[in-house]
């Protein structure tokens, strides 16, 4: 009843409508899918809302009518210090409450573009308890699908590990956006990164990993960072990048995104450019053919946007390599006793009622920047002391302008325009849309306030903004991941000054008012107001979200600082390479897709040419 009483406060469910009703069974599923102190933080946020509704009122939330609802969160609303909290408990709501909306309206039906093309794909279940290989691959994502197409169109028998499931285009079509959320996401979508302040982190998990939920966006390594990467680092790989760049974007179909399907969302960020003189564009994607259904974190249902699992897994397998799903690694098996020291001798992979073993002399670790740290750790590989360091998150923050005509911004593509005018001083600016709810912006306001602004939201629209930050993170953790990542004060500067230039860029395309996502002062009608907030605004005061975590395994030529070679092998084991975004020593700046897939063609055919 907790949850109950606490959504109909929430969003002043005063049953006017339906679709309210339904939110606390459809929080019900959000809350299954999160770790367990994430649902227990939301339970216990419940009953401390009933127990001072019963302190105040003598009765629980869900006993009081709407006007004493209303009441008790004007006490609440009244306490500074509870604004952070009450802004995190309506994350998961306005997930909810954002899908009930949405499926009241009726979802448009996808028009399904292309069949799947065929993967080879057996459960855990259903693989023999003891098999060989010559290659196995731990991760089907961005570099883990690049470096199994690799080594078997090189003629070497490829096993690939992911511990997610296979989802197919057609299942994404017959799903609402939110259900598809929880399956697709580690965690729910609910990865924290705990430190000053806290930050969340989604991070996809199934076939094809983060590149079937992350925004098709496709930028090229910046030739000044890879410079960077070669010159102070010696990261072998970004010698002749940009051969490998070329490979990437034609296996990836990458182009321009076509005007026709950028939507409000995208046209409003073009115009507010224009006003400014700011260099902004379409951006350019992985999506040919894209029908702007807004879906692309969720998982594309026209089957446009080509992930890995449509567009380099597929010619893995028809070389031969073969995927198991369902399958988390337990630890890289090692021979300590041969000659010339340990060398990789294959994996572990746990499942109900045993484990499966598959043994094979190269091991490539491919599963991602926050996994990859605990599984070396959990294979004895872990004594480098700079392992797990190097975090680049790329902190991210979001506002929205409200303007007079409807923008309707889930309609048309999600990300849609790059402005690239203060890039230069490490903020790149995007146009992002999502489905209702999913988005990393919080819309202000409790009760009646919060339902006014959800029945207005589609005057709204939305940019967000990522920071080239200085690696200030760590993954720690054996068995489970536990992430530590403090902004530095230079990143809070810029984020501060993101949040400035995507106000004026809204007010320039004529905003009415821009929803700036500070608790206190949630809105300003022009930017001398905005810039009077910012004055007195502290980092921590940001709706703050991150994305694209890099570096946790870097690579380079100095033994002590990175963990892996300069050409992506693991230090102190022979036959165990690294391929995935922590191999990358430093901040990509851009969506790092691109990066994460040519730095893994670059180690794995390195590997094959040896």
């Amino acid at each position: 009843m907790s949850l109950t009483g606490m959504v109909a406060a929430l969003i002043a469910d005063d049953r006017t409508a339906d679709w309210p009703a339904r939110v606390p069974a459809r929080l019900e599923t959000v809350l299954a899918s999160m770790p367990l102190p994430a649902r227990a933080g939301v339970r216990a946020a419940a009953r401390g809302l009933d127990a001072y509704a019963v302190a105040r009122t003598g009765r629980k939330l869900a006993a009081l009518t709407d006007a004493e609802r209303e009441s008790v969160l004007r006490g609440l609303g009244a306490r500074p210090a509870l604004q952070p909290l009450l802004d995190v408990l309506k994350v998961p709501v306005l997930l909810a409450a954002g899908t009930e909306r949405m499926l009241q309206d009726g979802l448009p039906v996808p028009l399904l573009t292309r069949q799947d093309p065929p993967l080879d794909c057996t459960p855990v279940h259903a693989w023999p308890a003891r098999s060989t290989a010559d290659a196995v691959v731990i991760g089907s994502g961005a570099g883990g699908a690049m470096a199994a197409r690799t080594l078997a169109r090189a003629g070497l028998d490829v096993v690939v590990l992911e511990e997610g499931q296979h989802h197919s285009t057609e299942s994404f079509g017959r799903r609402a956006p939110l259900d598809r959320f929880t399956d697709l996401y580690r965690d729910g979508g609910a990865t924290v990164a705990v430190g000053r302040p806290p930050l969340l982190l989604p991070v996809g998990r199934a076939v094809g990993g983060t590149t079937v939920v992350n925004s098709g966006t496709c930028y090229r390594t910046p030739d000044h960072v890879l410079a960077r990467w070669s010159k102070e680092f010696g990261f072998a790989p970004a010698e002749d990048f940009g051969r490998r760049l070329d490979e990437v974007e034609r296996t990836l179909r990458v182009a321009t995104q076509p005007l026709d399907v950028l939507g409000g969302n995208g046209r409003i960020a073009l115009a507010g450019a224009s006003a400014l003189g700011w260099g902004a564009a379409p951006l350019r994607r992985n999506a040919p053919g894209c029908k702007g259904s807004c879906q692309c974190v969720v998982g594309c249902p026209t089957g446009a946007k080509q992930s890995v699992q449509l567009s380099v897994l597929p010619d893995a397998c028809a070389a031969g390599a073969r995927i198991v799903t369902g399958a988390r690694v337990e630890r890289v098996l090692v021979d300590a006793d041969r000659p010339g020291g340990p060398r990789a001798a294959g994996v572990r992979v746990r499942r109900e009622g045993g484990a499966v073993e598959i043994l094979a002399p190269l091991v490539v670790v491919a599963a991602g920047a926050l996994e990859s740290p605990p599984l070396l750790r959990r294979s004895g590989l872990g004594r480098h002391p700079r392992l797990g360091h190097n975090l680049s998150v790329h902190p991210a923050t979001s506002v929205a302008g409200r303007f007079a005509e409807p923008v309707t911004a889930w309609e048309g593509v999600l990300q849609s325009v790059g402005v690239e005018e203060h890039h230069g001083e490490g903020v790149l600016i995007e146009a992002t849309a999502t489905p209702p709810g999913m988005g990393s912006f919080v819309l202000p306001g409790l009760g009646r306030e919060l339902r006014r602004e959800l029945e207005g939201a589609d005057r709204l629209a939305t940019l967000g903004a990522m920071i080239a930050d200085r690696p200030s993170g760590r993954v720690l953790g054996r068995d489970r991941t536990l992430l530590r990542y403090d902004v530095d004060d230079r990143d809070a500067g810029r984020l501060l000054r993101a949040v400035r230039a995507m106000g004026e860029l809204l007010f320039a395309a004529g905003a009415e008012e821009v929803l700036t996502g500070i608790p206190g002062t949630p809105r300003v009608r022009g930017l001398a107001e905005l810039d009077t907030l910012l004055a007195g605004t502290s980092v921590r005061q940001l709706h703050l979200s991150a994305y694209h975590p890099t570096g946790t395994v870097a690579a380079g030529t100095d033994a002590e600082r990175f963990p892996a070679d300069p050409t992506g092998r693991l230090r102190g084991v022979h036959g165990v390479l690294v391929a995935d975004a922590s191999v990358l020593p430093g901040c990509p700046e851009v969506n790092p897709q691109l990066s994460i897939m040519a730095a893994a063609l670059a180690i794995t055919q390195g590997q094959v040419e040896r």
